[in-house]
């Protein structure tokens, strides 16, 4: 101790204090089908740890960030998000997209910045950790099931199955409920017929690229679930004055439903939904206009569906005692690279018309909610061609193996440079035009992730290039970089 000088004494002073002052902020990150989280997670990373160029992050742009870098992470329960895989698939060669979300998973990352106050700046260099929790889209769209019962879920999921849209993939699964009897005694067999008809019926809903109205979530990502009585039940046809018959296979259904939201919806909502402080819902926005009415309706179900499920408000020194809640929720369009510059606020906009419309019926208020449109990692480069005396804005980009458009299939190596086509100007014009059968008439491919090297020349990990993820890291987290 003797050795040790006042300044040496003052500075571990400073690391200490500022240590136990540490704030932390719990970031959800989720997303409906094919969103694409991991990429967002992965790239919103490796962008903090390398330093990478974020104009419109305050704290980055006043060049207050010192450092970022990755610390375990508190919840020794929660899987980790596996960072290193999925970045090293990126920088594979050729370079693969990583497999998507299927469990709840965490990461942490601490960035050291100088604050904007000068009472923070005399205690020394501040820092935040910032912990990513990201989970299924599934998973956020089965919390609306705690303030239904089994009478209620079954009237509105088989509403939805019996509309024209869904016939195809809802007829196995109806003709099978039709000839059977909710009076009849419990079987085990007719259970497990049932369950597996229904969730192929959600999973072909899925496929075809259907954003709502996929609860029970657990059914398309079982796990260690997979077989249990808690996923086998279906919905059944019962109205408000039928009496269930004890030992009945409608008893049954109704006791399993109710199972699954104790042992299944509550402790995700309890153990993690209810312990977030901010949130960002990523959307696939650009395929459901591509696709027409259907799809449309459909994701504007699931908006009005999500924004139910939070519990909106502003923390205050109250919520230690009342509970924490989710003050500021970012709805993200996705594959804004896939658009040209000048389309990329048009998403923007058609996204929050969507929005804010299911904020109106969801009857929602008190937390900040934003929209944007990103592209977490920039799969295409802008460029132009020439259609006659017309320039045309493109994207040039690597397409996937199999991809079309116009009679030409790609062969997953070759580039190309694509006019996507361009959105309405109007955002309302656009979403009832979509809403009319009449598709937004857009030149969607999947790209391959661009070829990026590792490092730069000076041993510098390499940023990744993005559209606005700079944007959703100012509306998330940039206050509490002040």
């Amino acid at each position: 101790m003797a050795d040790l000088t006042y300044s040496d004494l003052f500075r571990d002073a400073q690391m200490r204090l500022g240590d136990y002052l540490t704030p932390s902020v719990r970031l959800g990150v989720t997303g409906l089908s094919r969103a694409g989280k991991t990429i967002f997670i992965t790239a919103l990373v490796r962008n903090l740890i390398s330093g990478g160029r974020l104009p419109f992050f305050a704290a980055d742009a006043e060049h207050r960030i010192v450092r970022a870098y990755l610390e375990p992470q508190p919840d020794d329960s929660v899987p980790r998000f596996d960072y290193e895989a999925h970045l090293a698939d990126l920088l594979s060669s050729p370079p693969a997209w990583p497999d998507s979300t299927r469990r709840i998973s965490e990461l942490r990352i601490t960035i050291e910045y100088r604050s904007a106050s000068l009472l923070k700046r005399v205690i020394g260099l501040s820092k935040l950790h910032l912990d990513i929790v990201d989970y299924p889209g599934e998973w956020l769209i089965d919390l609306p099931l705690l303030d239904q019962d089994y009478r209620a879920f079954s009237s509105e999921a088989l509403a939805l199955a019996a509309a024209p849209q869904r016939a195809k993939a809802a007829k196995p699964f109806l003709s099978f409920l039709a000839g059977t009897d909710p009076a009849a005694a419990e079987d085990e067999q007719i259970a497990m017929t049932g369950a597996k008809l229904f969730t192929e019926y959600l999973r072909g809903m899925r496929e075809s690229g259907a954003q709502s109205t996929l609860a029970p979530g657990r059914f398309l990502l079982p796990g260690d679930l997979e077989g249990s009585p808690l996923l086998t039940f279906f919905p059944m046809p019962l109205s408000s004055e039928y009496r269930l018959p004890r030992g009945s296979l409608a008893a049954m259904m109704m006791r399993r439903f109710e199972s699954y939201k104790t042992t299944v919806v509550k402790p995700f909502f309890n153990e993690h939904f209810a312990r977030l402080d901010r949130q960002i819902v990523l959307v696939d926005v650009l395929t459901a206009l591509n696709r027409g009415a259907d799809a449309v309706a459909d994701l504007e179900r699931a908006m009005t569906a999500i924004l139910k499920a939070f519990r909106p408000g502003a923390n205050s020194w109250l919520s230690a005692l009342l509970g924490r809640k989710i003050d500021r929720v970012l709805f993200a369009a996705t594959k804004a690279d896939h658009l040209p510059a000048s389309s990329h606020d048009r998403l923007e906009a058609i996204l929050k018309v969507i929005v804010d419309e299911a904020i109106s019926r969801a009857e929602t208020e008190g937390a900040g909610v934003g929209t944007l449109a990103v592209a977490a990692l920039r799969a295409t480069r802008e460029t132009t061609a020439k259609h006659g005396n017309e320039v045309l804005p493109c994207l040039r980009g690597t397409p996937i193996k199999g991809e079309t458009i116009g009679g030409v299939t790609f062969d997953g190596a070759t580039e190309a440079a694509i006019f996507p086509g361009d959105l309405p100007i109007d955002p309302e014009s656009a979403l009832s035009a979509a809403r009319s059968q009449n598709a937004i008439s857009l030149e969607l491919v999947r790209f391959a992730p661009p070829k990026l090297a590792d490092t730069l020349a000076d041993g510098r990990p390499t940023a990744f290039p993005h559209i606005r993820l700079d944007r959703a890291l100012d509306f998330l987290i940039s206050d509490y970089l002040a």
